[in-house]
């Protein structure tokens, strides 16, 4: 398992990614002016971090998003609905599946 130890920039917060969901397909959208500014801060490869061989962008969202709220952040509805996926698909083995918009 590969660790990332990231810095978050002064003035960027997790509602900065604007994370939204494509009804007609699923797909995860998100601004990726905040990934930019913590792989800037962080000495990281944007690149490779987003489209490399092990893209690690989603996981690096899904620990941020679990420290904005352990720090008392406001709860992100996009980033709910996606952990109640991954927690649906755990518990029934895997292979969970909603059609888009009906998670």
């Amino acid at each position: 398992m590969r660790r990332l130890r990231v810095t978050i920039p002064e003035g960027v917060e997790f509602e900065d990614l604007r994370l939204t969901r494509d009804v007609a397909n699923g797909r995860v959208r998100f601004s990726m002016a905040p990934i930019a500014a913590i792989c800037e801060a962080s000495d990281l490869d944007l690149d490779e971090l987003v489209d490399g061989p092990e893209p690690l962008v989603v996981p690096l969202i899904a620990a941020w998003y679990a420290a904005h709220v352990e720090e008392g952040g406001a709860p992100d509805p996009v980033q709910e609905d996606l952990l109640e996926e991954t927690r649906l698909e755990m518990e029934r083995g895997g292979g969970f599946f909603y059609p888009p918009g009906h998670a």
